[in-house]
């Protein structure tokens, strides 16, 4: 191998010794690869490339960078300390600016709105931007330790256009500040339609958004309910997707026991779909637990009009019983588990075992733990089944995305920040047979790289960026769980970017090596 010196820039170099998953899908074959400078210029049988500086990866399965379809780490520019989560998974590309939550854009007169609206997601932040361009060039001149593609969120754009409210916005100045985001290198629209404010959205709303795509832009979205309403929701996503051009459903999965099962049903909608023409794709993280804002618990009236009505509302006289009659017993305390919090207390515990702590119910556990931490608190929730989990995978329009919320908040986020891509080689490509190796490199390269339009990346070939991980399948697994979520996986060993090493012998070597992308046209 290289020396550490020689690690930090592009070189040519002949990668050898590894059996090639190069995204395709096809059979681990083994075969050399050469980089030059920044790209691949050949993939030859073992041997018949000579004459260049070798790398030795012996042993090892080499594929193309890892691309995580579903990411929150809008931030992680911004942070002093690099975000190596995604990294040392062999993730080098990130989509972000999902379920309708971006840093941009903003207007002057919702400031305290869009302060409040990202403060539910991301820890605190210096906004010195306005428009979508303004937060490009910022985390651009920040840099990045993995490529970023940002989607800008129909959340962001209400809160810009309407703050908290749940009136309905001026559709023209919603239109006038996505068509910006777009033509500054967003790759499409995304939503979250359960969250304030998206949540308060029609559907003809969206529908207007999406004509600002033109008919051959992306839609991704969080849908409105994963639950009793799943297949409706699938519904209303196509018919918004339809207008965009291309849709995404957003970790698809079905919630609570009742509507376990429903993912096939859901599936089934999508193949339709597709067999009419409709350019649609679904991802998934490869758990049974979610994790999002505590938030998200409340029942609607709850959350129109920003934190202070929602405060005021839980800190009422009559709050408790009008808060346990609107729940009306169907949460499930004990599947709740506190993640992360601005004091860091109650992490790791979930509501029932904090309200038993408490000698209360878990109703006043919720209430208590949301007013305390001024609702910046973020969940996890323990409400999916194995088997529609499984039925995802197979599907072969599924991508893989972590839905890793943003880091810097610190607690004890969802392991699957730290774990996603390892646990998909691991437990369901090893251990359970869902899928075989190369399908399942497929699903975290090219896949999404089509999916989202992401150039010349996601494949092993002759003009492909030299964006690659080396990694062990015998080995690599997730180590992170619930209690201690940051521990890295094993089984990476190499990555680089670009050409450029940035991680060696699992090693994040500190260097920002990553860039912002454009969609490719």
């Amino acid at each position: 191998m290289r020396s550490s010196s020689q690690e930090d820039a592009p070189m040519t170099e002949l990668l050898t010794g590894a059996h090639l998953a190069d995204g395709t899908g096809t059979p681990l074959r083994p075969a050399d690869v050469l980089i030059d400078d920044t790209r691949i210029t050949a993939v030859a049988p073992p041997g018949t490339l000579t004459g260049h500086p070798r790398r030795d990866l012996p042993g090892l399965v080499l594929a193309p960078g890892f691309i995580d379809a579903h990411s929150h780490a809008d931030n992680a520019p911004l942070l002093t300390e690099h975000d190596t989560t995604k990294i040392l998974q062999g993730v080098t590309t990130e989509v972000v600016g999902n379920c309708g939550f971006s840093l941009a854009p903003h207007t002057p007169a919702r400031a305290d709105d869009h302060r409040h609206h990202l403060g539910r997601l991301f820890p605190p932040l210096p906004v010195t931007w306005r428009t979508f361009a303004e937060l490009l060039h910022t985390t651009d001149t920040a840099g990045h330790v993995t490529n970023h593609c940002p989607l800008v969120g129909h959340g962001t754009l209400r809160v810009a256009a309407t703050g908290m409210s749940a009136a309905g916005p001026s559709l023209g100045h919603m239109q006038a500040l996505l068509d910006e985001a777009m033509s500054a290198g967003a790759f499409g629209l995304s939503s979250g339609l359960i969250y304030p404010p998206a949540l308060f959205a029609t559907t003809d709303e969206l529908t207007a958004l999406a004509e600002v795509l033109g008919g051959t832009g992306l839609y991704a979205t969080h849908m409105r309910d994963e639950g009793d309403h799943l297949l409706d929701a699938v519904d209303e996503a196509l018919r918004i997707g339809r207008v965009a051009g291309r849709t995404h459903l957003s970790h698809l999965k079905a919630t609570h026991p009742r509507n376990w099962g429903t993912v096939p049903d859901a599936l089934d909608r999508l193949h339709r779909a597709r067999a009419d023409g409709h350019d649609v794709r679904q991802d998934v993280y490869p758990y049974t637990a979610s994790s999002t804002t505590l938030t998200s618990v409340l029942p609607t009236g709850y959350l129109s009009g920003g934190d202070h009505h929602t405060l005021a509302r839980l800190t009422a006289r009559n709050a408790h019983a009008e808060l346990t009659a609107a729940l009306g017993g169907s949460t499930h305390f004990d599947r709740i588990l506190i993640a992360t919090t601005p004091s860091h207390r109650h992490e790791g515990r979930t509501l029932a075992e904090i309200a038993e702590a408490q000698s209360t119910d878990p109703v006043q556990a919720l209430i208590d733990v949301l007013v305390t931490e001024e609702l910046r608190v973020a969940m996890i929730h323990f409400s999916m089944h194995e088997d529609d989990l499984e039925a995802a995978l197979r599907d072969p329009h599924t991508t893989i995305g972590s839905d890793g919320l943003p880091p810097g908040n610190g607690g004890r986020p969802h392991p699957r920040m730290t774990g996603t891509f390892p646990r998909v080689l691991a437990r369901y490509t090893r251990d359970r047979a869902v899928l075989d190796l190369p399908e399942a490199v497929r699903r975290m390269t090219s896949l999404p790289a089509d999916t989202f339009r992401i150039p010349d990346r996601g494949i092993v070939a002759p003009g492909h960026v030299a964006d690659l991980v080396a990694f062990d399948p015998a080995t690599i697994r997730d180590v992170g769980d619930y209690q201690d979520p940051m521990r890295p996986p094993t089984g990476v060993t190499w990555v680089c970017l670009a050409g450029s090493t940035v991680v060696e012998d699992g090693r994040f070597l500190g260097r920002r090596a990553g860039q912002r992308l454009t969609p490719k046209t």
